[in-house]
């Protein structure tokens, strides 16, 4: 009787467990609505190239906006994030304080990173482009990320959740960031991770 009431307790939590899974499985198309974006599960990357010999990473632990898609409407989807500058950290206190003075982002000057899409262009597969204006350090340019779209599916809470992954690599001199350029990499990658819930 032991044996049996092991085996269906352990047949109970592996059926549940799947069932688990199945519930909360994301889908691949990209699904209609406005989503605020989660800055828990969002985060913002970059990699800097250090006197040609090594590339570090860091990334910024705050961030805020929404994003909303409407396959009816194609055209208006639209993008929207701001980043406090004050959030970065590049596991280093030192260089994080050197990165947020005035030879870099001058985050007292300029505590606020932000973008606005005008462009965003994804295939059936949930691949595609999305362009904008970048403003960085008081200087605003328009910027082209690489958009993948990574799934969406209910949460455990009775929400509905959507994420992207975007990418691309910008030029610090050209947000007016030219400090030490002989040393420090110009070009710099940049990795947006999105996770976002229906309202």
């Amino acid at each position: 009787m032991k044996a049996s009431k092991l085996a269906l307790a352990a047949a109970l939590v592996l059926f549940g467990s799947m069932s688990h899974a199945d519930a909360y499985k994301a889908q691949t198309s990209s699904p209609n609505g406005n989503f605020k974006i989660d800055p828990v599960h969002s985060m913002v990357e970059f990699w800097v190239g250090h006197l040609g010999t090594s590339e570090f990473p860091g990334r910024f632990d705050s961030i805020s906006g929404e994003f909303t898609v409407d396959d009816a409407h194609p055209g208006s989807d639209k993008v929207s994030v701001e980043v406090p500058i004050s959030s970065l950290d590049t596991n280093f206190e030192k260089r994080n304080k050197d990165l947020l003075g005035p030879d870099y982002f001058n985050e007292k000057q300029f505590p606020t990173m932000t973008f606005t899409s005008t462009s965003v262009k994804l295939d059936k597969a949930g691949v595609g482009e999305l362009t904008g204006n970048l403003t960085l350090h008081g200087v605003t340019k328009k910027v082209t990320f690489s958009l993948r779209h990574v799934g969406a599916g209910p949460d455990p809470w009775g929400g509905y959740r959507s994420g992207y992954v975007a990418k691309t690599t910008i030029h610090r001199s050209d947000f007016g960031m030219n400090y030490m350029l002989n040393g420090i990499s110009d070009a710099i990658e940049v990795q947006i991770n999105i996770e976002g819930k229906r309202q």
